[in-house]
This record gives structure tokens, C-alpha cells and sequence, in this order.
């Protein structure tokens, strides 16, 4: 449990400090391709802060966010164990690193002090037939939370309908209502299904895809190809000045929905997409 526990602790530390290649990568090609100057100083000061949090070993951002554990469990490994484990991790990750104190009690408006407390952090468990304990970190900022939207289709507003043309809508639809509030360029998940917590937790989870990977499925990986130039078309760009990139990447995923029902969720991550995997 020791080791275990010793190893989500540096897990959080990675995800806090160290942004992923290529994410990273990503916003360096947007800097060399950007033509705006007061966009181009934004872009610098923010690659800036990424070599120094990686540097001092602090965290990229003052907001640490809310973290979110995705863990795919071998048979035999008991839930209540890596629960435990994940909760003290959690609360010697906040002093060690340090990370930001975001839990707050919802009645007594009174913040746990350590990132612990009801369903917070937030951990998804799901069962795996390989003998390896997958456990994937993400640390949501509440900012870019604030500004992912859920639809429900057939939606008039935006004359949506039941079908993947109308989930575009609505990732388009989600992103410009969001304009610079949530820190751009983005990178956004979608998940389309069932359900409304069936889809929340589905487009989180496609926020731990790397950049450039394709989608297995040749419709979705058209459909992600399709948003991105679409997104990027609406020139909001890097913290909402303008230019042209405004996501630096659109993930995908879909379950089988109810013949009555279509749920789109659209989570929209911030430039800092904090994600770490650790494999044991």
C-alpha cells in the first residue's frame, strides 16, 4: 500500500507540473504558425510557464483543479484498498507538491484543507482482464469546467437533431458560447449516449487521448477532423484574443443511446490539459 501510495503522490506531481509532450508540442507549432503579435506574446508566456513548472517541479497553474482518476482494476485488487490508497495519496500530494486546497463541504461552505472529501477527488473504477493496475490522472481546472455545456436532442435553439450532424452543432455551439472564459487554445472531449452521467463522464474520459492519435472509427475520426478545422474557423483564439487557433485538438467517443433519448456532453479543457498514467 506504501508503494502504491508513493507512486500516485509522484503521479500527481507529474500531472501538476510536467504538461504533456504533446500538448506541448502542440502549442509550439501554434506559436511558430501565429501571425498576431499580442497573440504570439500569449502563447510565449504560457510555453514560458511550462519549461519553469517543469524546471522548479511547481505546478503549471495556480488552480490545481479537480482531479479525476480513470483506474481499469485486474481481477483480485480490492476497490476500498485503492480508494484508501488514492484518498492519503491525495492528502500528502497537496502539502508535498503543493497543490491548491479545492475541496469545499457544499453545507458548510468549508474547504477540507487537503483535496479530500465527499466524491472529491473524483474516481471513475472499471474492471481489466490484464494483470497491469492502469490508473490515469487528470486535474480539471474549474474554469474550463465552468464553460462544458450538456444537450439534450433534439434541441430547437441551435436546430439540432438526433443524429451526429446535430452533435457537431453543439460542440460548435458549446465552444462559442465559452469564447476565451475557460483559457484557449482548447482541447475538447465529446460523448454522445444514453444518458446524462453516462456522457459526462464518457467526454472527460476522451480528454486522456494524446493529440495526435486517430479514432478507431472512421466516422468519428472524420467527425474529430471536421470540428477541429470548424473550431478553429471561429477565431477566438489563444485566451480569447483572436487567431487562429482556438482548440488543439477534438476527441470523440459514443455509446448506444435509448431510441428516445440522445445526450451530448461537450467538456471543454483548458491549454493545461493535466493528465499522467501510471501503470503498475
Amino acid at each position: 500500500m506504501l508503494r502504491l501510495r508513493e507512486a500516485i503522490i509522484k503521479l500527481y506531481k507529474k500531472a501538476a507540473t510536467s504538461l504533456p509532450s504533446d500538448v506541448e508540442a502542440a502549442l509550439k507549432s501554434v506559436y511558430a504558425k501565429e501571425e498576431k503579435q499580442k497573440v504570439k506574446a500569449i502563447l510565449s508566456a504560457i510555453l514560458e510557464d511550462i519549461r519553469t513548472a517543469r524546471k522548479t517541479e511547481r505546478p503549471i497553474c495556480q488552480d490545481t483543479g479537480v482531479p479525476v482518476f480513470f483506474i481499469k482494476v485486474p481481477a483480485g485488487i480490492s476497490l476500498v484498498y485503492l480508494k484508501n490508497t488514492i484518498i492519503n495519496a491525495t492528502r500528502i500530494a497537496t502539502k508535498k507538491i503543493p497543490l491548491r486546497a479545492n475541496a469545499v463541504d457544499v453545507l458548510t461552505e468549508r474547504n477540507s484543507g487537503d483535496n479530500t472529501g465527499t466524491g472529491f477527488p473524483v474516481i471513475h473504477f472499471e474492471g481489466t482482464r490484464k494483470s497491469k493496475l492502469t490508473v490515469d490522472l487528470l486535474l480539471k481546472g474549474a474554469g474550463c469546467e465552468n464553460v462544458g455545456q450538456l444537450y439534450r436532442l433534439p434541441f430547437g435553439e441551435i436546430r439540432a437533431e438526433r443524429d451526429l450532424e446535430g452533435a457537431r452543432k453543439c460542440v460548435l455551439d458549446a465552444v462559442y458560447k465559452a469564447q476565451g472564459r475557460g483559457c484557449p487554445p482548447y482541447i475538447v472531449g465529446v460523448g454522445v449516449g444514453a444518458s446524462k452521467d453516462q456522457v459526462t463522464k464518457l467526454a472527460k474520459e476522451q480528454l486522456l487521448r494524446r493529440l495526435g492519435d486517430t479514432n478507431k472509427n472512421r466516422v468519428l475520426s472524420n467527425l474529430e477532423k471536421r470540428l477541429f478545422n470548424d473550431i478553429n474557423q471561429l477565431s477566438i483564439g489563444p485566451l480569447g484574443l483572436g487567431g487562429r487557433t482556438t482548440t488543439l485538438g477534438v476527441k470523440v467517443g459514443v455509446n448506444h443511446r435509448h431510441p428516445a433519448s440522445y445526450f451530448v456532453d461537450v467538456s471543454i479543457c483548458c491549454w493545461a490539459n493535466r493528465r499522467a498514467r501510471l501503470i503498475w
